[in-house]
């Protein structure tokens, strides 16, 4: 047996996110979470790797509400965020999250910043001691902002007014509090106004503590925002517009270590027959931005610096994995730096041409690694990697086009014939190529399972050309792409193709609703925080300007599944979060309601139908805290054990 069997074993494994490197290369923490007493939540402890990769791991950090977001100060100390009590403060559950220190030289760890809205992040100079952290702020100066929050707590004052867009994202609302980036030291509030320009943005602050640089967000027209990098004077706040392109997004600024660049992403704005395109650019201070990989077919998904400042190291997807690369600053030049089978993430360099990364799989979870100049890779010693309860392969289908649409199946231990389970991945601009803790195939794979996860057209890591196979046309060449790995899947000796299921997530979620109102052939089908009504879920998800790009009214009304509501004649599983604002809930709530009004299995004079509906009133996109993440999957077997191998429905008795 392995802990994929047993729910509450898988629950309670360790696992490892997020890396952070000394400036000098000798030390190097990751965070580990594991479940608190209750089983409740996750809390997160911060622990030192051996960079050598032979001495086991060693914690650091033992904060009862856990400590994350670890980076380190050029003198070797190791900053981070906790939400702990200080002899002057009141206890820890009422305060947000501050900045802690603790010293290199030893000793205990010491709170360094608080503040009345929380720290939110931190970025240290590489070479002088100073620290820029964001923070939520009410008002221009920390003083006015706890007043602030003072007066609306003791008003029991929650409205927000907007004078523009977005005024939501992901699970929160956006306002009335406003980011900002402050200087430590004081604090002191580098980017006074009240204006959103630093929501969800990445920034960066110069080896000698001088300057920052920073994605800072502009209206555009139509409720949109576009994305422009500044740089700000860290002495007296003075910002400067470095670069600007109105047709594209500039996002994730890193600064070479010697100070005199700065490399950044570049995504074109998409059209409703054209896909954004992602590319690598490069700006010398006082010249003009260079885009480095304009002949690349491929998105870099992260960048940072050697440590010399000579080579960009990126990462990108790549044909169901994701490879470290190499980028020459002054050619462009692109060299593939790791050659197997894993996805690589947390890239951080150190001397000597030495590159720390955590890597996964679908075989592996996320374990923290060195790669030495000579592409040797070596695992540092951390937690045990779980076994798995099956084997992993690839799965490669010719869809109708002629196009190589490859898949990762696994199949459980032994030899006998199993069903399969097709499950869809979100995005829609992403990859089956990495180890994710709540969408996992063993679980289904532990109880006998086939799962197949294809990338289908829209997939990134296979050009601009297989992206735009999709583009606008959802519910065209993914979803033949996605019959085509299918029966190349059920052509495997050991899957039985006449028990299938479909199952999907987000972007996901659309497909299984798009196959429900288009094939017959599978048993059950699973949609959660799923687009259903595609002319109702653009205006209203977080980030509408976004999708209606591509969504136009035309598109929604060739792709929409609701459309389809009558020709559905398979059980469907909904499942969705309230809390969800990227696929609001009612897309879940009209779903629901037309399966059991319009579809051809509707609710008979009981009241009674095969479909199911899972709501979470606290929940989110993705469902989070363990017992729910449990729950999910309990109810997800039930439902597929009675679809596919008609077992009695066995549900969770706390559901009532």
């Amino acid at each position: 047996m392995t802990p994929f069997h047993d729910l509450d074993e898988y629950l309670a494994l360790p696992r490892v996110s997020g890396l952070a490197v000394s400036p000098d290369g000798s030390r190097v923490v990751t965070t580990v979470s594991t479940l608190n007493d209750k089983r409740t939540e996750f809390v997160t402890a911060i622990w030192e790797l051996d960079p050598a990769g032979q001495q086991p791991a060693r914690r650091l950090t033992r904060g009862v509400k856990g400590e994350s977001s670890p980076v380190f100060a050029a003198d070797g100390d190791l900053l981070f965020l906790a939400v702990r009590p200080t002899p002057d403060s009141e206890r820890a559950a009422n305060r947000p999250a501050a900045l802690w220190r603790l010293p290199a030289a030893g000793g205990e760890a010491y709170e360094m910043l608080a503040l009345p809205g929380g720290v939110a992040g931190a970025v240290s100079a590489r070479a002088a001691d100073v620290t820029v952290v964001s923070a939520p702020l009410l008002a221009d100066t920390v003083d006015d902002d706890k007043n602030l929050r003072e007066q609306r707590r003791d008003n029991k004052v929650s409205a927000i007014l907007h004078t523009g867009y977005p005024v939501r994202h992901w699970d929160h609302d956006l306002g009335p509090e406003q980011p900002h980036l402050l200087d430590a030291d004081g604090p002191r509030n580098l980017t006074p106004g009240p204006r959103a320009a630093l929501q969800e943005t990445t920034f960066d602050v110069s080896a000698d503590g001088s300057f920052v640089v920073s994605s800072w967000h502009e209206p555009a027209p139509g409720a949109a925002i576009r994305s422009t990098l500044v740089r700000i004077d860290r002495a007296t706040g003075a910002r400067t517009t470095i670069a600007d392109e109105p047709g594209a997004d500039l996002d994730h600024p890193v600064l070479a270590p010697d100070g005199s660049a700065v490399a950044f992403t570049r995504e074109t704005h998409s059209t409703p027959t054209t896909p954004p395109r992602i590319t690598l650019c490069y700006l010398r201070f006082g010249a003009e931005p260079v885009q480095l990989t304009a002949d690349w077919d491929r998105w870099p998904s992260s960048v940072t610096w050697s440590a010399d400042s000579s080579t960009l190291i990126v990462t990108a997807d790549d044909g169901g994995r994701g490879p470290v690369f190499a980028v020459d600053p002054v050619t462009g030049e692109v060299t593939r730096r790791t050659d197997d089978d894993y996805t690589y993430t947390d890239v951080r360099s150190a001397p000597g041409g030495v590159i720390y990364a955590l890597r996964s799989s679908y075989a592996a979870p996320p374990h923290p690694v060195r790669i030495d100049p000579d592409g040797t890779v070596t695992e540092l010693p951390c937690v045990d990697a779980p076994q798995l309860p099956g084997t992993l392969t690839e799965v490669t289908a010719t869809a109708a086009d002629g196009v190589q649409v490859r898949s990762w199946l696994t199949l459980p231990t032994g030899e006998e014939n199993v069903p399969l389970v097709l499950w869809v991945h979100g995005g829609p601009l992403g990859s089956w190529n990495s180890w994710h803790w709540r969408w996992n195939p063993w679980l289904l794979t532990a109880q006998g399972y086939g799962v197949l996860m294809p990338d289908p057209g829209l997939s990134t890591g296979y050009g601009q050309d297989f992206i735009a196979r999709g583009w606008g046309a959802w519910g065209a060449e993914p979803y033949t792409d996605l019959m085509a790995a299918t029966d190349a899947a059920c052509a495997h000796p050991r899957i039985d193709a006449s028990r299938t299921a479909a199952m999907g997530g987000s972007f996901g979620g659309y497909m299984a609703n798009w196959i429900a109102g288009h094939t017959d052939r599978f048993d059950a089908i699973v949609t959660h925080a799923s687009l259903w009504a595609l002319d109702q879920f653009g205006p209203t998800t977080d980030g509408a300007y976004w999708w209606a790009r591509e969504m136009t009214a035309e598109m929604a009304q060739r792709n929409s599944p609701h459309l389809s509501v009558g020709q559905i004649r398979t059980p469907m599983l909904v499942i969705h979060g309230d809390k969800d604002y990227r696929v609001p809930i009612g897309e879940a709530l009209r779903l629901w309601y037309e399966l059991l009004t319009d579809s051809a299995l509707p609710a008979d004079q009981n009241g009674e139908s095969p479909h199911r509906f899972l709501y979470y009133p606290t929940e989110n996109h993705w469902v989070l805290a363990p017992q729910h993440a449990k729950i999910w999957y309990q109810v997800v077997l039930a439902f597929l054990g009675e679809h596919l191998r008609g077992e009695p429905v066995q549900l969770p008795e706390l559901l009532g």
